[in-house]
């Protein structure tokens, strides 16, 4: 049982990690401090994609996370990361995309309401 309990807790642990790699400022904050030279942690961040796998991925709430953990495999991206301009400008991109991303799904969800509206309206 103390087993199951350890690999929960790693679980929940390695889930909440992942998902602070969505943060530009989070990862800034980490290539200043150098863990991105360490090589157990460019190692463990190898390990963790893993993540990827859907009986993984499905527990993720923040999904951009897994394009940066895919980013911070290389270490150019790793080096980039400890110019606070560079985060700046990730995060700006975050946003940006969130907008153009929940714009776009209110114009479809709009469509489709309107659509099944002239399909009741075209049966009576």
């Amino acid at each position: 049982a103390s087993d199951d309990t350890g690999n929960r807790l790693r679980f929940q642990l390695e889930l909440e990690f992942v998902q602070c790699l969505a943060n530009p400022n989070y990862l800034n904050f980490l290539a200043q401090r150098g863990y991105f030279k360490d090589k157990a942690f460019v190692n463990y961040l190898k390990y963790l994609l893993y993540w990827k796998e859907p009986e993984y991925a499905k527990y993720l709430k923040y999904p951009q996370c897994l394009h940066m953990l895919e980013l911070l495999q290389y270490e150019h991206f790793r080096k980039e990361l400890v110019n606070a301009q560079c985060a700046k400008f990730i995060d700006e991109q975050q946003i940006l995309h969130w907008q153009h991303y929940s714009r776009k799904r209110m114009r479809l969800q709009q469509a489709l309401a309107e659509q099944q509206q002239q399909n009741n309206t075209s049966v009576k």
